[in-house]
């Protein structure tokens, strides 16, 4: 074996290929062809979206488990632990099987040069085919159309809400960013879309394949009960569901869309209705308005757009701080940060923006130049990193008050490991 412990292979993956971010199936094809002779017998689910991907993984996730179903999921990027990205039955992969499963991939590959990304998805799909589960569930990486998650085809495709984002690989437009996402579509399959609006190139994609097309607002949608909803299907309503644990009214859009694609798949993989509530009450996702209590709260968020970051406000104008709000910003380079910044600028007492450990981070001038304009009359701290950022912001802060930390995975990812720092000091 090349190496003998986890990141010793991540860190090697790092350095494989010359482009951190290198889209094209054809080096993931060719190793998958030489890796797995096995077919797929089992049902693939495959989520694109710029937003709510991640979301509808873990509901579907958690929805196939409480039904009884062995489950496996991928997912990306992590926040603590790149285990977190390959589950089987719930539970992350464990070191020494991920190693084993690199190596396969490692002997595959020849002298093919992989990505950090389709050296894993490849581990995970390896994984998967070896496990055998009822159904997998896959959350592409970036885009769709060219990612390496696409080289399986889908039984059912979901795209979940599309926004402006990743231009500078997916497109400076719309339709163009629509179209990748329709590349996860599949001839004469279901494809569910979880977006009111859907782009023309969604919708012209599904009609040249000849889909089975659901979308929401259109084909499925949900209503309010109370402190309950009800599920409108094609042919069927599903009443008295529980709200789903992951919190925002946007939920509800991506749990209709979840529940969707579980009708798709029913005559395959028949859910019962207490299964549905069970699974959408038992959702579990770090890092999506998580709230860590305490005498001041910590909200975690990796909302790093414009659209996510408007769905963030409207959490926080549900959610109650009696004291100030203190907001800890990180971005990466080819984020906007006033985009993200904008939609939370009348909640925010006081900014302090730092620069994560990622390579790809916005450097903290930068940030701070691309705030001056929104928060000139507001309290506005450049620090030299994230984790300065998430230290002066606790000093600041008193009992009562709230600090949210946003704007990425490694903020979040910093936070988090600040706030279990700070607990067993």
């Amino acid at each position: 074996m090349r190496f003998d412990d986890l990141q010793s292979w991540l860190r090697w993956q790092e350095t494989l290929h010359p482009r951190t971010i290198k889209l094209g199936l054809e080096r993931s094809a060719a190793v998958w062809s030489r890796l797995q002779r096995d077919s797929v017998a089992f049902p693939v689910i495959t989520i694109a979206g710029t937003n709510g991907k991640g979301s509808c993984a873990a509901m579907l996730e958690s929805i196939y488990r409480a039904a009884g179903y062995r489950t496996a999921c991928y997912t990306s990027p992590h926040l603590l632990r790149y285990n977190e990205r390959i589950r089987l039955n719930g539970l992350e992969i464990r070191d020494a099987t991920l190693c084993a499963a690199f190596e396969r991939v490692d002997r595959a590959r020849g002298a093919s040069t992989l990505t950090y990304f389709e050296f894993g998805t490849l581990a995970a799909l390896d994984l998967f085919v070896r496990a055998q589960p009822d159904v997998a569930i896959l959350e592409v990486g970036l885009g769709g159309r060219l990612d390496a998650v696409n080289i399986l085809d889908p039984d059912v495709a979901v795209v979940a809400t599309i926004g402006m984002d990743h231009a500078a690989w997916l497109g400076d437009t719309p339709d163009r960013i629509a179209a990748e996402k329709a590349g996860i579509f599949r001839p004469h399959r279901p494809a569910v879309v979880g977006h009111r609006a859907p782009s023309g190139a969604l919708l012209e994609r599904s009609e040249t394949l000849g889909c089975d097309l659901f979308v929401l607002g259109r084909d499925f949608d949900w209503e309010d009960e109370g402190s309950t909803w009800h599920w409108l299907g094609p042919e069927l309503v599903q009443t008295g569901l529980p709200a789903p644990a992951l919190r925002g009214i946007f939920q509800r859009d991506n749990a209709a869309t979840v529940l969707m694609t579980v009708a798709c798949l029913n005559p395959r993989l028949p859910v019962a209705i207490p299964h549905l509530s069970l699974g959408l009450q038992r959702t579990h996702l770090p890092g999506r308005f998580q709230i860590v209590p305490g005498a001041v709260t910590w909200l975690l968020d990796v909302a790093h757009n414009a659209q996510a970051a408007a769905a963030l406000a409207a959490n926080l104008r549900a959610f109650d701080c009696p004291g100030r709000m203190h907001a800890v910003l990180g971005v990466l380079q080819d984020k906007d940060p006033q985009a993200i910044a904008e939609p939370l600028a009348g909640q925010v007492d006081a900014w302090y923006l730092g620069q994560s450990a990622d390579p790809r981070a916005l450097p903290t001038a930068e940030l701070r130049a691309g705030l001056e304009g929104l928060a000139a009359e507001r309290d506005l701290h450049g620090c030299e990193g994230i984790t300065e950022a998430l230290r002066t912001a606790a000093d600041r802060a008193r009992a009562g008050d709230c600090i949210l930390a946003f704007g990425s995975f490694t903020t979040v990812e910093a936070a988090l490991r600040y706030i279990h720092g700070a607990a067993a000091s």
